[in-house]
């Protein structure tokens, strides 16, 4: 099990790097200001660490009580991230509608490619982290 204090670098680390990159990638995608996509990606940030820290502690929890806190390959790593941007699909779909004043269908287009963002860079993102900052064998 993770540290609170790793859990935390965790998920500053994560959102700071995908802020830099969804901001000025979504608005040149999107066709809105910087201002704009700016304001929506902090709005996803915050629902992101909030999710981010609550699934990934139910997910360590699931994770120790039915694999015995086995080496995450490919297929944990997928479903880990897969399970995760599930969840900001549901909520961000409603935030991308309500702030950008467009219907949900149009929303629902707009996070599906976010997510599929996400879901890459979250699943390297993680691999990485694990290399650098390993999951210690005991936590005190």
């Amino acid at each position: 099990m993770r540290t609170f204090k790793d859990r935390i670098r965790h998920t500053l680390l994560f959102e700071v790097i995908a802020l830099g990159i969804v901001v000025i990638g979504g608005s040149w995608i999107i066709g809105r200001p910087v201002e704009v996509i700016g304001a929506l990606s902090l709005m996803f940030s915050a629902l992101a660490m909030g999710w981010n820290m609550l699934f990934n502690w139910l997910f360590d929890h699931w994770d120790r009580k039915y694999r015995g806190s086995a080496r995450r390959g490919f297929v944990i790593r997928a479903v880990h991230a897969s399970l995760f941007e599930l969840g900001m699909v549901i909520a961000g779909v409603f935030l991308v509608a309500w702030w950008l004043s467009i219907p949900y269908w149009h929303a629902f287009i707009i996070d599906i490619g976010f997510s599929m963002f996400f879901l890459f860079y979250a699943y390297g993102f993680n691999w990485i982290y694990d290399h650098i900052f390993p999951v210690p064998k005991t936590v005190q």
